[in-house]
């Protein structure tokens, strides 16, 4: 096989020398620099996942666990060699505890389906927060409407945080699941998950985390955080889209049923029984988005030989400096003031639509996100339609932020 790993040297943090890596950092967008500050949606992809991507589709594709020629084997190695890098990076038990899944989403959908729903009944309750993306509660709600259990939310305060003794509240005798964010994606609170985790395992309260927005910013421990299900999605580490990871505890999965059925999740089929697989196979039916699978274990190992202490670092620096320079722009108000944040800043300015903001930014090169972030409940707690978000990687600079601030400025005194 074509030799796409790094270097084994790890990368030191050098924001210039790590923006080489991510040819489309370099590009021009309406004859200005891409200033992207996108990446609560989507993050970049550097040369190693794209040339692992290229080089699996070039030299290597074919379909995986299946056959015996050489093209299969290669096939099967690059990806379950993934599954493996990901064992290690978030330290699970096992790789029977690392299930390949297109996403976030789909990794909650599959515990709503398969686990939760065989195990509710009417009048148990789910409990979640204000915060969540509509991904973490969507599912919940659905799964409530099947079972005749009852959602309850855990609120939020002004400055967008979730308190433990609220959260605590609202655990009851009946409370079967609580699911959570680890940070908001429309806000960028950081939750006091190891103490929520801790309170719902000390009521025999099952855990699920949301890590989408967790993940590309900071280390994620399975066995020091002791959740039941953890989530979280390659496109926003720098890996490929339509691949994710739903990590679960081993004893848990393998009393779950499928929740999907097909090739690869079976043993042995008759029209009388179907015999299903063992761990992880069981949950991946179907021919899997494979060179997303190899393209997100080359983006692990670009993680994992970074100075994630050093990256975590400047990131947040840039919020901290987004957050000097947003904050003395006239009638600029910066939604979401939790006490520990990550680099993300949701805001909106007085007569400003967030959508005519993101539009006049563009303008200038600057790629923002604006709307209400797939988190309504959020919204409409603060009595907003939409903010504009600007999220931040380590890839960012502090000049970058400069320029959002300055076209900001610039969209608010042509509608003054």
């Amino acid at each position: 096989m074509t030799n796409i790993a790094l270097a084994d040297r790890p990368l030191n943090f050098d924001v210039h020398a790590l923006r080489r890596q991510f040819p489309v950092l370099a590009r021009m967008v309406r004859g200005k620099p891409l200033a992207f500050l996108d990446n609560g949606a989507s993050a970049q992809r550097p040369n190693a996942v794209i040339d692992a991507v290229d080089d699996y589709e070039r030299h290597h594709h074919a379909n995986i666990h299946r056959g015996v020629h050489t093209l299969s084997q290669e096939a099967t190695a690059l990806y379950e060699t993934a599954r493996d890098r990901l064992v290690e990076f978030i330290n699970a038990r096992s790789r029977h505890e690392i299930i390949f899944v297109r996403g976030t989403t789909e990794a909650i959908n599959l515990v709503a389906q398969s686990y939760a729903r065989p195990l509710l009944k009417p009048g148990d309750e789910i409990l979640i927060t204000h915060l969540e993306h509509h991904a973490n509660i969507v599912p919940w709600q659905m799964v409530c409407e099947q079972t005749g259990a009852n959602l309850v939310v855990a609120p939020i305060d002004s400055h967008g945080e979730v308190h433990e003794e609220a959260v605590v509240a609202g655990m009851s005798p009946r409370t079967r699941l609580f699911a959570c964010a680890h940070v908001s994606n429309a806000l960028g609170t950081v939750l006091p998950i190891r103490r929520l985790i801790a309170a719902a395992k000390a009521r025999g309260i099952t855990t699920l985390i949301d890590g989408a927005q967790a993940v590309p910013h900071m280390p994620v421990d399975m066995r020091e955080l002791d959740c039941d299900f953890y989530a979280f999605s390659g496109h926003k580490m720098f890996g490929p889209t339509g691949v994710g990871v739903l990590y679960g505890r081993e004893q848990l999965l393998e009393r779950m049923p499928p929740w999907q059925g097909g090739g690869e999740m079976i043993l042995a089929v008759t029209f009388a029984k179907t015999t299903y697989n063992s761990l992880p196979n069981k949950f991946e039916a179907g021919t899997p988005n494979i060179s997303g699978g190899v393209g997100f274990g080359a983006a692990v190992d670009f993680l994992s030989r970074m100075d994630r202490d050093a990256a975590q670092r400047h990131e947040a620096a840039l919020l901290e400096h987004a957050t000097a320079a947003l904050s003395r722009i006239p009638e600029l108000r910066i939604v979401g003031t939790a006490g520990e944040k990550a680099s993300l800043v949701s805001f909106t300015v007085a007569g400003v639509h967030p959508h005519d903001l993101g539009t006049i930014l563009d303008e200038d090169g600057i790629a923002i996100r604006t709307g209400h972030h797939c988190a309504m409940p959020v919204m409409d707690f603060f009595k907003l339609p939409a903010t504009a978000r600007a999220s931040f990687a380590f890839y960012n600079t502090f000049e970058e932020i400069d320029r959002l601030a300055a076209g900001v400025e610039r969209a608010r005194k042509l509608f003054a």
